[in-house]
């Protein structure tokens, strides 16, 4: 039987070989079978997650959120050493240099990840900057942010912090960075849906063991997770689902 992988729809291009590797690892090591679904964007990522049986998934914080409490999913692992930490930049030639910089009525350029708009708000609070006194510019790609404020179509774009030092140094040279945040307990979480419970603990136990065997690092590398993944506990989930609702009040 072939289980339903799905990766949220925010990891970087680079990275799609690397979620290939580890899944074929994954599959070799559990003695099971997975396939792999790589959502484009948020709403692919949404028809995928309301019209095929995922069983795994590698979602956001806020998705997390959302399908540990309603779906029951079950969290078993995070990434290792890395957290979800998001960077404000604006395009280099608008001249602005912090989050003050930015007026009620300005335009910002976004994804359609939550957890990363939540974030952000929270770091525009010097700025004195609530929802609705920006001009909200969406986007289908981190890319696509990128261009806008280089361009100086938008006054500033939101990114998650591992996608903008995924972009090329002549990018970054183009783009200055207004605030990053520091949050160090937000992550992306796998889960597993209650229906494989059988094949959780080996899934689980071939994840957790990336970087014992020759060749890991290899793959981790190509993950842009470096030091692999670590458990994580409903009580550990939980912890940082009380702590996104603390962003949103």
């Amino acid at each position: 039987m072939t289980f339903n992988f799905l990766i949220a729809a925010d990891f970087a291009p680079e990275r799609f070989a690397g979620w290939h590797m580890l899944n074929t690892t994954l599959q070799r090591r559990a003695g099971i079978g997975l396939h792999l679904l790589t959502p484009a964007s948020a709403h692919e990522q949404a028809e995928l997650l309301a019209n095929t049986q995922v069983d795994l998934v590698y979602a956001n914080p806020f998705d997390a959120t959302e399908m540990i409490r309603t779906q029951g999913y079950i969290p078993f692992a995070r990434p290792a050493k890395r957290y979800d930490e998001m960077v404000i930049t604006s395009g280099v030639a608008s001249g602005k240099v912090c989050v003050e910089d930015l007026k009620p009525g300005c335009r910002i350029a976004l994804t359609e990840n939550r957890d990363v708009k939540l974030i952000g708000l929270r770091l525009l609070e010097p700025a004195d900057l609530s929802e609705d006194a920006i001009h909200w510019v969406p986007v289908d790609s981190y890319q696509a942010a990128a261009r806008l404020a280089i361009k100086g179509e938008v006054d500033a774009a939101f990114f998650l912090a591992d996608a903008f030092a995924s972009f090329t140094r002549m990018t970054r040279s183009q783009l200055q960075v207004l605030v990053q945040s520091a949050i160090s307990d937000i992550s992306h979480v796998l889960l597993a849906h209650p229906r494989i419970a059988a094949q959780q603990a080996a899934v689980e136990s071939a994840l957790l063991s990336m970087g014992q065997v020759a060749g890991d690092a290899e793959v981790l590398d190509a993950l842009g997770l470096p030091d692999g993944f670590e458990p994580m506990s409903l009580e550990q989930a939980e912890f940082m689902i009380d702590l996104m609702d603390t962003l949103l009040d």
